[in-house]
C-alpha cells in the first residue's frame, strides 16, 4: 500500500486500498493502525481535507473495525 506523508494533528501518513477497502494510518508516535470496510468515499474526503485530524477523528476513529500493524 502506498503510503501518502502528511502532517496534520497526529497523523503521519495515511495510505488506501481500495480492493481491500482497508485504510492505514500512521500516527506521530509510529504506531501503524488498519482499518477495514472503509468507503473510497470516505478515504477521498479524509485526503482531501483542510483538517484532516478532526475528520478523521470525527468520521474514522470510532466508526470502523481497528487493527495494530505496528
Amino acid at each position: 500500500m502506498e503510503m501518502k506523508q502528511v502532517n496534520a494533528g497526529k497523523l503521519r501518513a495515511i495510505g488506501y486500498d481500495a480492493a481491500a477497502r482497508s485504510l492505514r494510518i500512521e500516527f506521530d508516535d509510529r504506531r501503524v493502525m488498519e482499518y477495514a470496510g472503509v468507503p473510497q468515499e470516505t478515504w477521498r474526503r479524509l485526503s482531501t481535507a483542510s483538517a484532516m485530524w478532526s475528520y478523521f477523528r470525527d468520521n474514522i476513529e470510532d466508526e470502523y473495525a481497528a487493527r495494530r500493524i505496528k
